[in-house]
């Protein structure tokens, strides 16, 4: 695995990462129903300090936020995990119990085990291995770790604003990342925005008899009218001016993604897809650079079994709007309601859901960038697959986003032991374990190379195909 870290020294720090992530598991630190967030954020603590972190929590908007630092060299890395989960719903879709961590078949399954209890589990596994090979931590480390990812991260912008000068570092190690099926370590190198927004339109004070849908308008029509102006067959947001901001790909984000094999079919196997939008090179275009709108749930007037003869009173539509470099979420949220009052359809209220997030992505070519690459090719043994973003979306612009854009200006790269059949926020979540030993090692590699940094590439080893690693299909977690 590691060049530097001796196998069986790895393997017993892979073994007490499990014990860890079992413990982390066991607690369901949901944070959409603020269920033992303070108690998951002690026992976080409590396992940083074990290893020798001085840790501070904060106050959070719903959960707390630890701040926690060790080591010292010439390289700052700052890591961002977080402690909080996915419900479990529906609780009947689980094989096993989703607060207790149980192996099968080579995978460990439970609510967190990949997003994002184990890789938080595997990095600090990562940092004890170091520490007991070299004697010391050879990195200033610096580890930020929330409570509320999962709900928006609604403290996260103000708090990364205010202690910037603690986060300030050389790089960041993002929360996740994925390895695919052939066993290539997935980085990504930025995220969409995200957007959530639910549509809600009332035409009476109650249902009626759908009698009266002769004179009177029904509010899921309308909504469906809304939706349905929303975006074309193939996907493509038709609100004007939303695509006006999109930065345009860079060659090497194009050559890239002409290159890649493959088609998403493995991801349409594992959930039997039967209306793909897009497959070949166009799949992992638009999965990196695509900004789209999705709906997320529907509801209104009568949902049981059989027929109930009502005109609903009022209905609504979850929605929401995945981001690029440089579309604005405010903007688009103006955007989308001038769109909505120019069908005729003002009437239907738009309502912000959770916090909006700023797409973010980081220079390919940045030292840091080529020393993760670097690092997960020595940890894995096979060349890494980098996508220039990630489909999903996560609070990582406050990171990335420089003094004009109100963040630290780091460099992001999200690297970790996800994988495409993991089920993240599914019920059967689950991680491989021997992709959490691979973290591990990841981890142990990486930070050993970057105590060697010079200010330049640290140690890089073998190059890194000049920087051109085509991207692949991700395990993503996160919103």
């Amino acid at each position: 695995m590691s060049n530097h870290l001796e196998q069986a020294l790895l393997d017993r720090h892979v073994a007490r990462g499990l014990d860890d992530l079992r413990a982390l598991v066991a607690l369901p630190s949901v944070s959409a129903q603020g269920r033992m967030l303070p108690e998951t954020a002690e026992a976080v603590s409590s396992l940083l300090r074990e290893e020798g972190f001085a840790v501070r929590q904060f106050p959070g908007t719903v959960a707390p936020v630890l701040l926690a630092e060790a080591g010292d060299g010439p390289f700052t890395l700052l890591i961002y995990n977080h402690y909080d989960v996915q419900p479990e719903d529906p609780l009947e879709l689980w094989d096993t119990p989703p607060f207790e961590l149980t192996e099968r078949d080579g995978r460990l399954y439970g609510r967190g085990a990949s997003d994002d209890k184990g890789e938080l589990a595997s990095r600090l596994a990562a940092v004890r291995a170091v520490r007991e090979q070299l004697g010391h931590l050879p990195v200033k480390v610096k580890w930020l770790i929330e409570g509320e990812e999962e709900v928006g991260s609604p403290t996260l912008e103000r708090f990364v604003a205010e202690h910037a000068a603690d986060l300030q570092a050389d790089g960041c190690w993002w929360e996740f990342g994925g390895i695919s099926p052939e066993g290539q370590p997935i980085l990504s190198l930025g995220l969409k925005g995200v957007m959530c927004v639910e549509l809600r339109c009332r035409v009476a004070e109650s249902d009626l008899h759908s009698s009266l849908g002769a004179v009177i308008d029904n509010p899921l029509y309308r909504l469906a009218r809304a939706v349905a102006s929303l975006r074309d067959e193939q996907g493509n947001v038709t609100i004007p001016g939303f695509h006006d901001d999109v930065r345009g790909a860079s060659e090497a984000d194009r050559e890239a993604i002409a290159r890649i094999p493959g088609d998403g079919q493995a991801v349409r196997d594992t959930f039997g897809v039967r209306r793909p939008l897009a497959t070949g090179p166009e799949y992992h275009r638009r999965t990196n650079l695509h900004p789209v709108v999705n709906i997320n749930g529907w509801g209104g007037g009568y949902q049981g079994e059989g027929s109930k003869t009502v005109l609903p009173g009022a209905g609504f539509v979850k929605l929401d709007f995945r981001l690029v470099p440089d579309q604005d979420p405010e903007r688009v949220l103006t955007l989308l309601r001038e769109h909505l009052a120019a069908q005729g359809l003002d009437d239907i209220e738009v309502v912000e859901l959770e916090a909006h997030q700023k797409p973010a992505r980081a220079d390919a070519g940045h030292p840091f960038v080529q020393a993760c690459i670097a690092a997960a090719r020595a940890a894995h043994g096979k060349d890494p697959i980098v996508h220039p973003s990630s489909g999903a979306s996560g609070p990582m612009f406050p990171f990335t986003g420089g003094a004009g854009g109100g963040g630290l200006g780091l460099p992001c790269v999200a690297v970790g032991i996800g994988n495409h059949a993991g089920r993240v926020h599914a019920p059967n979540e689950n991680v491989v374990r021997e992709h959490f030993a691979r973290g591990v090692a990841f981890g142990a590699e990486l930070l050993t190379r970057l105590g060697q940094w010079d200010g330049g590439l640290p140690n890089p080893g073998t190059p890194p195909d000049g920087g051109k690693t085509a991207p692949g299909e991700s395990g993503r977690q996160g919103r």
